[in-house]
């Protein structure tokens, strides 16, 4: 290694060391507010999804239904399916919670997030951490890789009981079926690398009336807490 990278590299491990402030903070921050807010549900999404289409329009229902049941809605804070949770808890008069990160293409904020339920980060580890922690419920709508990290970080926490049990619902059976499909057939019967009892974490359904009676299910028989 040249002198010239040693110096770099030197250079890169103490902001690294600092960064660990930035962190701390973020979590301390995170950890204060989600816990004065009470119990939500999280649900994910597509940025991409626009006004129009079906799902943004059965994620507005959705939220609007956990809200009727007692619960908060916390989102990723942008645009999308987020974005139409986030609506549709602030027309039912709920708490309307948003996680937004800062990314150098996107997002901005959505505006139906209640002014004091905001919180900005610029790390996802941490974003993560209040996810699950704070949630009852992950609804998970169609989207990306963004969606898609997420549902899996939920799915092997409480599977290494890292965290505690909660539903998890996926939404719209066309999109998901294919995905489940091959979970199965090849993570379970060909390879065996997870047991099938595991795939009961996971509920696939196409209206908000069964996304309600899953969580009511659910917690007529388990008490609300954070999960970790």
């Amino acid at each position: 290694m040249h002198g010239k990278d040693l110096k770099n590299w030197n250079e890169i491990k103490t902001n690294d060391s600092w960064s660990v402030f930035k962190i701390m903070g973020e979590f301390v921050d995170g950890y204060e507010k989600m816990s004065k807010i009470g119990p939500c549900v999280s649900i994910f999404g597509s940025a991409r999804t626009k006004e129009d289409d079906k799902f943004y329009k059965l994620a507005t229902t959705i939220a609007k239904d956990i809200v009727d049941m007692g619960f908060g809605i916390i989102t990723g804070g942008g645009p999308g399916i987020m974005e139409a949770a986030n609506k549709g808890a602030k027309e039912a008069l709920g708490s309307s919670v948003g996680l937004n990160i800062e990314l150098p293409f996107e997002q901005d904020h959505n505006n139906f997030i209640d002014d004091d339920k905001l919180l900005e980060f610029d790390y996802f580890f941490v974003r993560k951490v209040m996810f699950v922690k704070y949630s009852q419920g992950f609804v998970v709508m169609p989207g990306g890789f963004g969606t898609l990290d997420e549902l899996f970080e939920a799915i092997t926490l409480i599977q290494t009981k890292k965290s505690q049990k909660f539903p998890i619902i996926l939404v719209g059976s066309k999109f998901w079926e294919n995905c489940y499909t091959w979970i199965r057939s090849t993570l379970v019967e060909d390879f065996n690398y997870i047991s099938p009892d595991e795939l009961d974490l996971i509920s696939i359904v196409d209206s908000s009336s069964e996304v309600v009676e899953i969580l009511s299910k659910f917690y007529k028989q388990k008490s609300i807490s954070p999960n970790f």
